[in-house]
C-alpha cells in the first residue's frame, strides 16, 4: 500500500543525501578498504567523541553490542540482570545468550524503567541493570547510578534508540560500564543493512568488544584471546554512518520541531496521551513519536484507512511469547502499554505538511 504519509520515507532519505554516501561507498570500494580499515576507525573516534566517552568500538549490530558488554562485565549461569520487558526482545536474549537469568521490571508512563520496580526486584544474585532508553528518551540515570552502586551492579546502557538523548547534560551510553547503541537502517542514526556499536570509558572492555567481534582474534599479532564471534561492524557500513553522524544535529532538531508540532496540533484531543514530560534535565531525540489511546486499534485502522501509515512495535508484552519462557510477571503498565500506544510518523523527511495531514486526520476520528 502506498500512504500519503509514510512512517518514514528511506527513498527521499537516500535521495538528499545520495552524492555523499556514494562519495563514501565509492572511496571505500575503490580503496578496498573492506575490513577493519580507516572508515570503521574514523567512525568509531567521531562516535566517541559524540557520545562522550574514550572509546567505541562498531559491531554489526546493536544486539551484539549487548550481549558483548555482558561477556565483557562477566556475566554468567547463577547471574541475574534486571531489565524493563517493555522493550525489544534483543535486550533480553542478550542476557539469556550469556547464561545469565533476566528479572523483568515494569515501566512508568514515560515507557523507560520503573525505579521502584528495580529497587524491590534486587536480590543476592543481582549483578548488573540494564536500563533501555526507549523511544528517544534517556531514564533517569542518576537515579540508576545511584541504585547500582548502593548494590555494587554493573550498568549496561541499551542506548539503542536515543543516541542524541541527554540527561543532566550526559549523553545516553555514557554513564555506565557500557552503552550500546543499533544503527538498524530507520534508526535516527542507521545504515544501510545491520550494525551497532558499544561505547564505554574502560579499556580493557573496550578491547574485550574489539576482539570477541572479529573471531576473539587481536589482528596485530594474530593471538587468539577468547572464543569470538564474527561480528565486525563493515566498512562500507562505517563509512556511510560517518557521512550522516555529520548530519545527525540537525536531524535531531528537525525531529524536536516536528514533536512540537504535533504537540501543539493534538494536545487535548480526545484520550490522546503525548510523549512530552516537563523535566528540564531531559533532552528527548524523538526516535519514536509514541501516543495512548484506549481506542487504539480503531484509531490506526482510520489512520490506515486516510493513508497515514503507523508503526506498532510490542502488540503484546515479551513474556506473552511463551517459547521464550520468561514466566508470568505482574507487569500491569507494561501490560496497558502494548494496548495502547501507536507510533506516528517521525523522520528526518516528516513534512510540516505530514503532520498537519496527520494532526487533521487523529481529530477526525475523536471528532466523530
Amino acid at each position: 500500500m502506498a500512504y500519503e504519509v509514510p512512517f518514514v520515507n528511506a527513498r527521499e532519505h537516500f535521495r538528499r543525501y545520495r552524492q555523499e554516501f556514494e562519495g563514501a561507498l565509492l572511496g571505500t570500494l575503490e580503496n578496498g578498504d573492506l575490513i577493519m580499515r580507516r572508515q570503521l576507525r574514523d567512525f568509531e573516534q567521531h562516535l566517541a567523541e559524540f557520545v562522550g566517552v574514550r572509546y567505541a568500538v562498531g559491531v554489526n549490530s546493536g544486539y551484539h553490542a549487548l550481549h558483548f558488554s555482558m561477556l565483557a562485565a562477566a556475566l554468567g549461569p547463577g547471574d541475574e540482570v534486571i531489565t524493563p520487558a517493555h522493550t525489544f526482545v534483543a535486550t533480553i536474549s542478550a542476557i539469556v545468550h550469556c547464561g545469565a537469568t533476566p528479572v523483568l521490571v515494569d515501566v512508568a508512563d514515560d515507557y523507560n524503567i520503573d525505579l521502584d520496580d528495580v529497587r524491590r526486584k534486587i536480590t543476592p544474585r543481582t549483578k548488573a541493570l540494564v536500563p533501555v532508553h526507549l523511544n528517544g528518551r534517556i531514564c533517569e540515570m542518576d537515579a540508576v547510578m545511584e541504585i547500582a552502586k548502593a548494590n555494587g551492579l554493573k550498568v549496561i546502557e541499551d542506548a539503542a534508540q536515543s543516541l542524541g538523548a541527554t540527561f543532566s547534560g550526559g549523553g545516553a551510553g555514557s554513564f555506565g560500564l557500557t552503552g550500546c547503541f543499533s544503527f538498524y537502517p530507520f534508526k535516527i542514526l542507521g545504515c544501510f543493512g545491520d550494525g551497532g556499536a558499544g561505547t564505554t570509558n574502560d579499556p580493557e572492555v573496550a578491547r574485550m568488544v574489539a576482539l570477541l567481534r572479529y573471531n576473539g582474534e587481536d589482528r596485530e599479532t594474530g593471538e587468539y584471546h577468547y572464543h569470538g564471534y564474527t561480528a565486525l561492524l563493515d566498512n562500507v557500513q562505517a563509512a556511510v554512518l560517518d557521512v550522516k553522524l555529520r548530519h545527525f544535529v540537525d536531524w535531531v532538531a528537525h525531529r524536536r520541531r516536528i514533536a512540537r508540532r504535533y504537540r501543539a496540533g493534538l494536545a487535548g484531543v480526545g484520550d490522546l496521551r503525548l510523549p512530552h514530560w516537563d523535566d528540564a534535565r531531559f533532552e528527548d531525540v524523538y526516535q519514536n513519536y509514541v501516543v495512548r489511546t484506549s481506542d487504539r486499534d480503531a484509531l490506526r485502522g482510520h489512520l490506515r484507512e486516510s493513508g497515514v501509515e503507523t508503526l506498532l512495535h510490542w502488540p503484546k508484552p515479551v513474556w506473552e511469547h511463551r517459547a521464550l519462557g520468561l514466566g508470568e510477571p505482574d507487569l500491569p503498565n507494561t501490560r496497558r502499554i502494548c494496548r495502547e500506544v501507536i507510533s506516528l510518523p517521525m523522520s528526518a523527511e516528516t513534512s510540516d505538511e505530514d503532520v498537519d495531514t496527520v494532526v487533521e486526520v487523529v481529530r477526525a476520528f475523536f471528532g466523530r
